[in-house]
């Protein structure tokens, strides 16, 4: 891998790694400031956010494979399916776990108001965000991988027929 690229890469996996920080920072820290219901919207949009600019990068990153280049999106696809499925899910929840909370504790935002369904919903949001920060760290790790940037004895292995 050529010197540009190595340092594209970095430059891209210290901005992932820096949304994926936020985003646990924000997770775990946001009920610190349930008293403030304005700055906790703004919390709430910079964290849906990063987690939309970390896919655009990760997709971005993947469509400057050499693979992607090749015509090989089957391959990537199949290779990041869960990766893929898993982000999308975690931003859709995000934002439903975010606008129910916003719509619940906006006029009373020191109220402790936890029905069923935002129980459940605060659960498995926080339960897919493991699964998204292992996903996550892993595509972004194997993205960068050589061998999916140049030709290679591993790349003609894929193109051979069974």
């Amino acid at each position: 891998m050529g010197h540009l690229t190595s340092k594209k890469f970095t430059f891209t996996l210290i901005l992932q790694y820096l949304f994926l920080l936020f985003d646990l920072g924000v997770n775990s820290f946001a009920t610190f400031a349930r008293s403030h219901p304005a700055d906790l919207l703004v919390l709430f949009v910079v964290q849906d956010f990063c987690l939309i600019m970390s896919l655009t990068i990760l997709l971005a990153n993947f469509f400057s494979t050499y693979i992607f280049q090749a015509g090989l999106i089957q391959l990537l696809y199949a290779q990041f399916r869960m990766t893929l499925l898993v982000c999308v899910t975690y931003i859709v929840l995000s934002i439903s776990l975010h606008s129910w909370h916003m719509t619940i504790h906006w006029s009373a935002p020191l109220t402790h108001f936890w029905s069923v369904g935002y129980h459940s919903l605060y659960t498995v949001q926080r339960t897919i965000a493991v699964l998204y920060y292992y996903v996550s760290k892993r595509a972004s790790l194997c993205i960068s991988d050589p061998r999916y940037h140049e030709g290679s004895k591993w790349m003609q292995k894929q193109f051979s027929l069974p």
